[in-house]
């Protein structure tokens, strides 16, 4: 077996053998038998909540167990692969086996990844918004540049994407957008994304061609499901309805279909306009809203709130926590955790993993120094 192939395989089975231990293998298998009997029990359904509360862990748990022996066996089967290859002299038998290594050491790796969102709500959907800085018809292209870029991350996990409300900038470009985004652990991936991303580039809009550095912020939160609570007294709660924006025919010209809740306490304002009944946009509002409120309150338990409610507050220099360089040379870099890309095309397509799964780790494992911006 070549050099290359041993040590992937010995990689995969480092990663499977983390994932065991993640599991705590014995422990796991125990539980499951318990879920599956109490699955198994008519009376279950009595309790409804605690019903799918159980429904829910075993489902997760079996998936979980399922991948870790499916990825211990099809790594056999691809090392006697390559070893039959060998005996025989079979290039394409050997050039399967090892592709198949190739295939398995990435998904062990992903996996690997995932179990650290081990966090209240990383499995849950979630919601993304984006609000253009300071700079007009520039930092607008950029915020609109970033809802593009994770509606395409999002599309490449098969992942369903919503859009609930946007505001189009005056000549182009958009204001603010939120998506929401539905998918296994969509919110445990974009957490870390929260935060001021900025871009430098020869503006497309400077007739003498300069460079012009822009700012956008994202701030991600996860949906609140039924299991979380959530009370919102209507009377702390600005409600206004306005005309919807962006193309739709007569309706969105003569309708008052939009939501805007606005939580006086908090200072949190929500907005939906994806539905042509301004009931059904106000019940999204509402659930929102929850979810931004829920959020917060994560936020408090976390170390580095302080730090990431500043970010949110000055969309601008100083508080970003990415830099994409397009010209004159080509660099994305991540000031948290040093993450690099020279391929920023490929990023703003949605190529977003390496620094969702660098930021994780930090978060999870700490460490990282101060990072120096780019140019």
């Amino acid at each position: 077996m070549r050099a290359e192939i041993q040590h992937l395989v010995e990689e995969t089975k480092q990663s499977v053998g983390l994932l065991r231990r993640h599991l705590d293998w014995d422990t796991a298998q125990r539980r499951l038998a318990e879920l599956n009997a109490q699955a198994e029990d008519p009376n279950l359904w009595n309790d409804a909540e605690a019903a799918q509360k159980i429904m829910r862990e075993r489902t997760s748990l079996e998936e979980q167990i399922s991948a870790v022996k499916r990825l211990g066996q099809e790594l056999d089967d691809a090392i006697t692969l390559i070893e039959l290859g060998e005996a025989e002299e079979d290039e394409a038998t050997i050039k399967e086996g090892e592709e198949a290594i190739r295939a398995l050491q990435a998904e062990a790796a992903r996996r690997q990844v995932e179990t650290l969102l081990s966090g209240e709500a990383d499995a849950n959907d979630t919601y993304v918004e984006v609000h253009s800085g300071a700079g007009g018809t520039e930092s607008q292209d950029w915020a609109n540049m970033l809802q593009r870029m994770y509606a395409r991350w999002a599309e490449r996990r098969k992942y369903k994407v919503e859009l609930l409300e946007i505001t189009d900038g005056e000549e182009a470009g958009i204001k603010s957008a939120t998506l929401l985004i539905k998918g296994h652990n969509a919110y445990g991936w974009l957490k870390t994304e929260s935060g001021v991303h900025r871009l430098v580039r020869i503006s497309p809009y400077d007739s003498n061609a300069r460079r012009h550095t822009s700012f956008a912020s994202v701030w991600v939160y996860p949906v609140v499901d039924d299991r979380i609570n959530i009370e919102v007294k209507e009377s702390d709660c600005r409600i206004d309805t306005f005309r919807s924006s962006g193309a739709g025919g007569q309706h969105v010209n003569t309708t008052d279909s939009a939501v805007r809740i606005t939580h006086i306490p908090s200072g949190i304002v929500v907005a939906c306009q994806q539905e042509r009944s301004q009931h059904k946009n106000r019940a999204t509002a509402w659930n929102m809203l929850r979810a931004r409120l829920y959020e917060a309150e994560l936020k408090k338990r976390e170390e580095k709130a302080s730090a990431e409610a500043a970010a949110k507050t000055d969309i601008g220099w100083g508080h970003q926590i990415r830099s994409y360089v397009l010209q004159p040379y080509q660099m994305v870099k991540d000031l948290r955790t040093g993450t690099q890309s020279t391929a920023p095309q490929d990023v703003l397509d949605g190529d977003l993993d390496p620094f969702m799964e660098a930021s994780l780790a930090q978060r999870v494992y700490g460490g990282g120094a101060e990072v120096e911006d780019i140019d």
